[in-house]
């Protein structure tokens, strides 16, 4: 007697199977609920969009093409332009010892009344997600809280001393596109004399005032006029590129005082977790 031939009931070896069309369907469930609403409570659709946006820009501003990349570098040797200024940055930071990555930056919401802050016990530059207005003004944010890491890094910086906070501020302020004419008619501030200079003024005080070391605004203006000229000159580190006034680069001591740049002072860079 013949035997009955086996049956295969296990089907073809390239069928999909359950777990997996139930991932592309929870997938694809989330986006649609992401795109239309539906299905997806009103805070978490927010949170997610704003988180998604936020990486994406920052990955954009953090890793541009190769084509930008080589168009940047032409323009850097004809023009004596930094470049990219996030990319130039990252440079000149890791050439003073500290190796930024972008797990440096999470994504993270914040309240409503700023955009980004440089943490200098994480080592991190947070990115609050939500608040921005568009790409660029991620950028400015990275910018001006990288320029705040790279005094961190190269000189003796202490956070508690008002003057030495005022002199990062005004840098960062200055350097970062933070006071450019744009920026600053979208807060609702226009001038046509010096609008650079009582815009890096004006948001120096505002951040000293906020400083827990500080008493009262009386004492963040004076800080900011006590280190004004030294600090609103001192372009580095772009005075390689002659970004800025040439004339007013060539010093390199052009920081207060009391806060000379150090050999050792190096940025502990840690693991971020968000």
């Amino acid at each position: 007697m013949s035997s009955t031939p086996s049956v295969d009931e296990s089907g073809p070896s390239n069928a999909t199977t359950p777990s997996s069309q139930n991932k592309f369907f929870d997938k694809w469930r989330k986006e649609f609920s992401l795109l239309t609403g539906v299905g997806i409570a009103h805070d978490e659709r927010v949170y997610e969009i704003a988180r998604r946006n936020c990486e994406r820009w920052k990955k954009e501003i953090l890793t541009y093409s190769q084509y930008l990349r080589s168009l940047m570098q032409t323009l850097m040797t004809i023009y004596k332009l930094p470049g990219p200024l996030v990319v130039f940055m990252l440079k000149h930071l890791q050439l003073a010892g500290a190796d930024v990555r972008p797990e440096h930056f999470p994504c993270v919401p914040c309240d409503r009344v700023r955009s980004g802050g440089f943490y200098p016990q994480m080592g991190a530059v947070v990115m609050c997600q939500g608040n921005f207005m568009s790409k660029k003004h991620m950028e400015h944010t990275m910018v001006h809280e990288l320029v705040h890491m790279y005094d961190h890094v190269k000189f003796d910086v202490d956070w508690n001393n008002l003057r030495h906070h005022a002199c990062s501020e005004i840098r960062a302020n200055s350097l970062s596109g933070d006071c450019s004419w744009t920026r600053e008619l979208q807060r609702g501030f226009v001038s046509f004399s010096k609008q650079h200079q009582a815009c890096v003024r004006r948001r120096a005080v505002m951040s000293v005032m906020a400083n827990p070391a500080c008493p009262d605004q009386v004492a963040a203006e004076r800080a900011v006029n006590e280190v004004w000229e030294s600090c609103f000159s001192d372009t580095r580190p772009f005075d390689e590129a002659s970004r800025l006034d040439p004339l007013s680069c060539a010093s390199t001591d052009l920081a207060p005082s009391d806060m000379t740049e150090s050999s050792t002072t190096t940025l502990h860079i840690g693991r971020v977790v968000e």
